[in-house]
């Protein structure tokens, strides 16, 4: 089969899938958004790449303007045309839509069923509910129109697919409360690429440059912004026998290194994204990995940090709902310590636990590892997408 996978983000598994299906035969077609600010996958063709994947970027030529509600919009409406243009230009089979925004989602659709191609909707966000958080905290009669009209939006585009992924089985009984008929709806959690995050040791050639001395060492890699209460950290870095390092970009990181130059004494350190092919490295060197989602995500925001994180075999600290499915995992595999998102208080006990036992840590972070190398297989998972694309 023809098949075009656009993954706006650019996540590392995304396109670990689109490797894996170009690899069984299927000519693939991956693809990312350029401009879209976030860590990003393996996006460059590697000499084991089997001729029949071509990797794809997107290109607005401009900065994507994230907080300019107008701005963006009308950026996320060229994008999909952009989109729609290349489906009926290169007539695929099959098009498979991750992290993609609502108003680039309406002309992929429409092009994908002009052309005939089966259109499968990855749902990795209820993208109505995001919008309707974000614009309440602006305006409520805002949040309220708007949300409205991306609901209606996001159901018909549910509604117009030929088969849905969603990432949690939470999600499922809420699409049926949006007026979406989930027959042909199908949970394959989120996963990270095991053969690219494998675990090297505590103190490597990267963390050979780290100054901290005989610190517990926690590091945060990803996205960062306000709305995960960044204070968390800052209370994190607070505490005298740790150091903690923050590699992020954006509007998080720009409020902890406005605090640091406010608290020189915060034993923390706020750096850039690391390159992909950096990242095991700088995870391993951590004593202990952290990860924070905000208490109104709830189920509807799985972070993919938390699974790129049970890779390298180190423990975790999360500040995470209760309900949301993070939690789930790490307590299933007692891999970690999790508080609430809005518990400073149970948050810094894990840390002082987690920093006070070596051995709870080295325990931890192997049940972390042996979930993952149990449940992330590529070869499994691919299994699971034919099956998605031989219902749709």
């Amino acid at each position: 089969m023809k098949i075009f996978l656009h993954d706006n983000s650019g996540h590392p598994f995304q396109v670990q899938l689109s490797r894996s299906l170009a690899a069984r035969g299927h000519e693939v077609t991956h693809s990312s958004f350029a401009e879209f600010q976030t860590p990003k996958g393996n996006l460059s063709r590697q000499p084991s790449d089997p001729e029949s994947l071509t990797i794809h970027e997107f290109r607005l030529n401009e900065p994507f303007a994230k907080a300019s509600l107008v701005k963006r919009w009308t950026q996320e409406r060229r994008l999909g045309k952009k989109l729609a243009q290349y489906i009926l230009d290169n007539r695929p089979d099959v098009v498979i839509a991750s992290n993609t925004p609502l108003d680039a989602l309406v002309p992929m659709q429409k092009a994908a069923k002009k052309t005939g191609a089966r259109f499968i909707f990855w749902v990795q966000d209820i993208y109505s509910e995001a919008i309707g958080r974000i614009l309440r905290r602006k305006s409520a009669l805002l949040g309220a129109t708007a949300g409205g009209w991306y609901s209606r939006l996001e159901r018909n585009l549910l509604n117009g697919s030929d088969a849905i992924v969603v990432i949690s089985p939470d999600f499922v009984d809420h699409l049926g409360t949006m007026g979406v008929d989930t027959a042909q709806t199908y949970v394959i959690e989120n996963w990270a690429p095991l053969d690219e995050m494998v675990p090297v040791a505590r103190d490597n050639d990267w963390s050979a440059a780290l100054t901290d001395g005989k610190a517990c060492r926690y590091v945060y890699a990803g996205t960062l912004g306000k709305k995960h209460n960044p204070e968390l950290l800052v209370g994190l870095a607070r505490q005298q026998d740790s150091h903690l390092y923050v590699f992020s970009e954006g509007e998080g990181a720009d409020y902890l290194k406005a605090k640091l130059e406010a608290e020189p004494s915060l034993n923390m350190t706020v750096a850039p994204w690391v390159p992909f092919e950096l990242l095991p490295k700088v995870l391993s060197s951590a004593d202990a990995l952290v990860c924070i989602v905000e208490e109104e995500a709830s189920i509807f925001c799985v972070p993919s940090k938390v699974l790129t994180y049970l890779c390298v075999g180190r423990p975790l600290l999360l500040a995470v709902p209760e309900s949301n499915l993070a939690t789930r995992i790490v307590r299933g595999a007692d891999a970690g310590l999790v508080a609430g998102p809005n518990d400073m208080d149970g948050f810094l006990a894990n840390a002082h636990t987690l920093a006070a036992d070596a051995a709870l840590r080295t325990r931890m972070g192997e049940n972390g590892r042996a979930y993952a190398l149990e449940t992330f297989d590529i070869e499994r998972i691919t299994d699971q997408f034919m099956k998605v694309i031989g219902g749709a």
